[in-house]
């Protein structure tokens, strides 16, 4: 019989959404309860293929924050494993370390948890006499600044290895340098499969040996989009290794676009919105929709949708409420008047857009003004999120020059409306 296994990792259960729970609490509630929803996914599709093991590369919790609500939870999941005869391997990830009940909990027996010394756990063995055996090794703080790799053990001789580190790998975008290392490193080391975590997207780095970062199986914000799920390997009489994605996420986020080019009426406006809704929602599957809008185009509506955009917001909302199981999380207006709209002599209103434009937004003084109020935002921001705004110098004059462009776009739609007269 072959040898299968589950690999996941980065659950960060009962995760805190303060942001998201700000702009909509039920969505918030939602996302929060999808973390544990997507555990017990994970558990249900470990007993469904009969595996033999779940492999869990860190970041079961999210730090400090951890409940005893959350362990509690989290150990009768791994008991529900126990029950089917199934085992589980875990290293703490970096927020796992800053969870002191982490350091407090009582495992069954059917889980093997690593300590920060490397040494290998036979986890089963083939039909052929053939032993697997899993390696890992734990963060014993937040901060691992340098390579964990030279911590592993080398092989075990004729069998089939399996390692688990949690790590941003080498200068992974958007992500703290965590146990940095390389890839070619890990493919040096002689494993036959590296279950990787911390990285929030699915990769498959190598197959030969298998590298693979699964992310995280239930994404908890827009910049963790798209479907998610976990990896199901397999493992033949001869040693080779089979692996497959299966999606377990109760939620997907995804950014929509809605061009509204040439429509000129509020009705036609929801009627695309519906549609770009209605085909993502297919797409779901089975898992709610979260969406943000990037509504763009040249379209007579763009000084309506502007000046009331709280309508906007909410008849959008409304409009995925009634298509079930879908939510808007935020709406992107890029929208502009039409070329000949705003090339007309339609008054003060557009004489002001015009020296708006073409002498306030591109001032020296302004734009410094401007920089300085965007650097005192950033430095109030976290590490993370500064570099997804602006990662760099190029990055920050880009934003800088949107934020101009839609203040005062937003401006102009509250005087009255460009390309409707004043």
């Amino acid at each position: 019989m072959p040898f299968r296994f589950i690999h996941t990792a980065d659950l960060h259960l009962d995760s805190p959404l303060t942001s998201l729970a700000l702009r909509n609490a039920d969505l918030g509630d939602l996302v929060r309860g999808a973390t544990r929803k997507a555990l017990e996914r994970i558990v249900d599709l470990a007993m469904t293929e009969a595996v033999d093991a779940v492999i869990i590369a860190g970041d079961l919790y999210d730090g400090s924050q951890t409940s005893m609500a959350t362990a509690l939870f989290l150990m009768g999941q791994m008991r529900r494993l126990e029950a089917a005869g199934i085992r589980v391997f875990i290293i703490r990830g970096n927020h796992d370390a800053q969870s002191q009940i982490t350091r407090e909990l009582t495992f069954p027996p059917n889980v093997h948890v690593f300590d920060g010394r490397g040494k290998p756990v036979r986890a089963g063995v083939l039909s052929n006499g053939r032993e697997i055996h899993v390696h890992g090794v734990s963060f014993a703080n937040p901060h691992a600044p340098a390579s964990l790799l030279p911590t592993y053990r080398v092989p075990v001789p004729d069998a089939v290895n399996i390692g688990l580190m949690h790590t941003s790998l080498a200068g992974a975008s958007r992500h703290d340098p965590y146990a940095p290392v390389g890839i070619a490193d890990l493919a040096a080391h002689g494993f036959d499969y590296w279950a990787l975590g911390h990285i929030h997207q699915r990769r498959v780095h190598l197959e030969r040996p298998w590298i693979v970062t699964p992310g995280n199986p239930q994404g908890r914000d827009i910049n963790e989009g798209g479907p998610k799920g976990v990896t199901l390997a397999t493992v033949a009489e001869d040693g080779t290794i089979a692996c497959e994605e299966r999606t377990v996420a109760v939620a997907v986020f995804e950014r929509l676009p809605l061009d509204l080019s040439g429509v000129d009426d509020w009705r036609a406006m929801l009627d695309r919105a519906e549609s770009v809704l209605s085909a993502a929602r297919v797409a779901a599957g089975g898992a709610h929709l979260v969406a943000r809008l990037a509504v763009t185009g040249a379209t007579p509506l763009a000084w309506r949708l502007r000046r009331d955009e709280d309508l906007l917001l909410a008849e959008l909302q409304n409009l995925a409420a009634s298509l079930g199981e879908c939510w808007i999380e935020a709406v992107e207006l890029a929208v502009s008047a039409p070329a000949a709209a705003a090339g007309a002599d339609a008054g003060p209103v557009t004489e002001l857009a015009r020296l708006m434009r073409e002498d306030v937004v591109e001032n020296h003084a302004y734009r410094e003004e401007l920089r300085e109020a965007l650097g005192d935002l950033l430095r109030q921001l976290p590490r993370e999120a500064r570099s997804l705004l602006a990662a760099d110098e190029a990055a920050e004059e880009t934003l800088l020059s949107e934020l101009a462009m839609q203040g005062s776009d937003t401006v102009l739609a509250r005087l009255g409306g460009t390309g409707e007269g004043a």
